[in-house]
């Protein structure tokens, strides 16, 4: 009995013992400073002023300068196809030939009665002023050869009508008829474009109408076509803003270097507006959006090493292009702007901004 009596007292003094250590280890652990974290890296972009070159960004489409769709003006039947669909025709060429046997044979009749008016209208010429032929005689052997001057142009007139020809130079497109073909008025043959130049339809909103003006530079570009662009100029604007949108539609003539744009194409239209001088401009992924306004994140109080503060600060914005996005008021030259992670880095908090801060050394475009 005495000896389990000592084994449960030792126990209890070792159980007594080891709580008796881990509570002094828990209060002085308490007691000891705790280290603050490290900054959290951000990358930043030290903006500075800088000239610029703006530009006005919108969507649209092309559409053709001249483009008709060929059809006949009288009703035939096609004897001569003389195009090749997609191949280029000059201004005045033959496309298609109707059935004009029955005119061409009038014609040589009218041709013959007139050749005979006139022979009778040179005798009367020669008679008349001489009395050898009443004055009326006269009168009618000239009606006689107008008329049949006349029939001779109306027959020619729609022999002209049943010969098809090209009425300017441009691209035709895919044949819509066959030889044999009876053809009645409007029937659509094939469309004829031309490709030369075109028209670049583009809408702006109606704050920016003061900045638009004709004449000015347009560079168009599209994803058929990365890394090129066709310059053009502002040749027309919509006088009317539009009823639902309260967009401009602005138009601008585009020079077709190759003939590679076609009308319909969508396009991203480059409006070039005039320079300034000593603006601010920052990355967009800088800028956040909120219903609150726009805003930026700025590392004030910065050391030596780049760590500073975050501090939240609103921003007037202004044009945007090329991933840039002009500052018009909240910021100052030498700021540090966070570019990237910003939703993770919270305001008052310690950041160090990465050695790859950069300056505004190229022109802001």
């Amino acid at each position: 009995m005495r000896r389990s009596m000592f084994f449960t007292a030792g126990a209890l003094a070792i159980l007594f013992g080891a709580l008796f250590l881990w509570r002094t280890e828990r209060v002085s652990a308490a007691d000891r400073p705790v280290p603050p974290p490290a900054p959290l890296p951000v990358e930043t972009v030290v903006v500075n002023p800088q000239s610029t070159a703006p530009t006005l960004d919108a969507v649209g489409s092309l559409e053709a300068v001249r483009q008709v769709t060929i059809a006949p003006e009288v009703a035939g039947r096609i004897v001569g196809i003389q195009f090749v669909a997609g191949s280029r025709v000059s201004a005045g060429q033959a496309l298609v030939q109707l059935y004009d046997a029955p005119e061409q044979a009038k014609l040589a009749g009218l041709q013959a009665k007139a050749d005979y008016t006139r022979r009778q209208f040179a005798r009367s010429e020669q008679l008349a002023p001489n009395g050898a032929e009443p004055k009326a005689t006269f009168d009618v052997r000239r009606y006689e050869l107008d008329a049949a001057r006349a029939d001779i142009r109306e027959t020619q007139a729609v022999i002209t009508q049943k010969l098809i020809r090209a009425p300017f130079s441009g691209v035709i497109g895919l044949r819509r008829v066959n030889l044999g073909q009876y053809l009645n008025p409007g029937d659509a043959i094939a469309t004829l474009t031309d490709l030369d130049t075109l028209h670049a339809n583009f809408t702006v909103p109606q704050k920016a109408l003061s900045r638009v003006a004709l004449g000015q530079t347009v560079r168009v570009t599209t994803d058929a076509y990365p890394g090129r662009s066709f310059d053009g100029r502002v040749t027309a604007i919509e006088p009317q803003v539009g009823d639902e949108t309260r967009n401009i539609t602005v138009q601008a003539t585009v020079t077709n270097a190759g003939q590679l744009l076609r009308p319909g194409m969508y396009i991203d239209a480059h409006l070039m507006l005039p320079g300034r001088d000593a603006v601010i401009s920052v990355p967009d992924t800088a800028v956040q959006t909120s219903q609150a306004g726009d805003t930026v994140v700025v590392v004030e109080q910065r050391d030596g090493r780049g760590i500073g503060v975050a501090r939240v600060r609103k921003v007037r914005t202004g044009t945007r292009d090329q991933g840039r996005i002009v500052i018009e008021d909240g910021l100052r030259s030498g700021d540090a702007v966070v570019t990237t992670g910003q939703l993770r880095v919270a305001p008052g908090a310690k950041v160090q901004a990465l050695a790859d801060a950069s300056t505004q050394r190229e022109t802001v475009r």
